[in-house]
C-alpha cells in the first residue's frame, strides 16, 4: 500500500471512530432509495453523517482494496461545516479530520472553522 492510502485509510477510520463518539453513527441503514440520490452528497435524502457512513466511507474504502485511484477533486469541510453547526466545539475534532482527508487528497484545505493551532 502506497503512503497516501495507508495515510487516508487511518483518517478514513478516525472518521468513523469520531462518529460514533459523537453518537452519529446510525445503527439502521436508510432504505436503499434514499442512497440512490443523485443530489450533491445525498443531501435530499440523508444527513451528511449518514452519507459519510453509508456513501463517502465505503466507496473509499472500496477503492483502498481494490488499489484504484482516489479522488483528487474533494471539498468535504464546506458541508461538514456546515452540516455539524449545532455540535458547536463538540464537532472540532470531526472538522478537522475531514480537513484533513481533504488535504491529503486534494492538497487543499478548504476548512474555516476549528482550525488546529500547528
Amino acid at each position: 500500500m502506497n503512503p497516501q492510502k495507508h495515510s487516508i485509510d487511518e483518517l478514513l477510520y478516525q472518521l468513523e471512530q469520531e462518529l460514533r463518539r459523537l453518537t452519529l453513527w446510525s445503527l439502521v441503514k436508510p432504505n436503499p432509495e434514499k442512497l440512490m440520490s443523485t443530489a450533491p452528497f445525498c443531501v435530499d435524502t440523508l444527513r451528511f453523517e449518514q452519507w459519510l457512513q453509508y456513501i463517502f466511507l465505503p466507496q473509499m474504502y472500496q477503492l483502498i482494496k481494490n488499489q484504484q485511484p482516489l479522488p483528487t477533486q474533494i471539498a468535504l469541510c464546506p458541508m461538514a461545516e456546515e452540516a455539524f453547526i449545532g455540535l458547536s466545539d463538540k464537532a472540532a475534532d470531526l472538522i478537522n479530520i475531514i480537513g484533513d482527508i481533504d488535504e491529503l487528497l486534494s492538497g487543499q484545505r478548504q476548512q474555516q472553522k476549528f482550525l488546529r493551532n500547528e
